[in-house]
């Protein structure tokens, strides 16, 4: 096959590429803001003088979502760099994205354990 050489696939590339870059940023600040929300229900339970059950679980749940992040930062350069190289080659680029598909996923999969642990904190 004959390499694609239309700047529009690659500047396409790199769009996706800064896309995925922009999500493990946000996952890894909002596994920091998870983490540190724990923090801050001990300080209030503190001062009002309440006993709140055990939020250990937000800090794991926050330290989940920054390694996520992590993760798939690091997955987004190794699919840029394979996306890239196929283009030179001229495939095609049709498949679906397991980095994506894993990405829903998984947010889901946490995202419902979350809702299922606040509505059992009311």
């Amino acid at each position: 096959m004959e390499p694609n050489r239309d700047p529009r696939v690659y500047l396409a590339v790199e769009r996706t590429f800064l896309a995925w870059v922009r999500t493990g940023l946000a996952l890894m600040g909002f596994g920091f803001v998870v983490a540190r929300f724990g923090l801050f229900l001990r300080e209030l339970a503190a001062t009002s003088g309440r006993v709140l059950p055990p939020v250990g679980i937000s800090n794991r749940f926050g330290i989940a979502l920054v390694v996520i992040g992590v993760v798939f930062s690091v997955a987004s350069v190794i699919r840029y760099v394979t996306l890239l190289r196929k283009t030179d080659r001229g495939e095609e680029l049709r498949k679906p994205s397991v980095l994506a598909v894993s990405l829903g996923l998984g947010l889901a999969v946490i995202g419902s354990i979350v809702v299922v642990w606040l509505v059992s904190l009311r």
